[in-house]
């Protein structure tokens, strides 16, 4: 795909978003939306712990020489108040400066958290500055499943000492 041609997609796509239209989303309806009497209101909650993480290099399409774009898979085993497993895809670019640079990634994680199964889907949106790093972890609106429907949140990532661990801010609608 010449650069053109991912301009010209990343143009649609960001229209397709702004007024609505997702080409990847099912519709679903939520057991909250079939009879609004049930809603509950969300409860705010907070989860912790940490989690190991296997990287591995994906190919690319792009054969630009000296490209600094890459592609990984995400494998990830949570422990604590999230108990499961997540697989997901993450993009990166490198710059020619020490220190700088950027990922976007997403995930699909599946276990419990605080006794509550289901699944989410986790959007990352990082960038590094001169060694600082930024980092977004939002929960992808509406992707809660089981008993996790109704999930928001942000989620944030520490490593220290080779360790990896979450501290997770959330709302979860109560359990009717």
């Amino acid at each position: 795909m010449n650069q053109r041609s991912r301009v010209l997609l990343g143009v649609i796509v960001a229209l397709c978003l702004s007024i609505g239209v997702t080409p990847l989303a099912h519709p679903q309806e939520h057991p909250s939306e079939s009879n609004p009497t049930q809603k509950k209101p969300a409860m705010s909650l907070h989860a912790n712990g940490t989690f190991e993480v296997t990287v591995k290099p994906q190919p690319t399409d792009d054969k630009t020489e000296g490209s600094t774009l890459g592609r990984m898979s995400l494998d990830k085993q949570f422990h604590g108040d999230l108990e499961g497993i997540s697989k997901g895809e993450m993009l990166t670019a490198g710059t020619p400066v020490k220190g700088s640079g950027a990922y976007v990634a997403i995930e699909m994680v599946s276990g419990t958290l605080r006794g509550r199964s289901g699944t989410f889907v986790l959007q990352h949106s990082g960038t590094m500055t001169h060694g600082v790093p930024q980092l977004t972890i939002t929960v992808v609106p509406d992707s809660g499943t089981g008993q996790l429907v109704g999930l928001a949140g942000r989620m944030d990532i520490k490593i220290s000492e080779g360790k990896h661990s979450y501290d997770f801010e959330y709302t979860l609608p109560e359990t009717p």
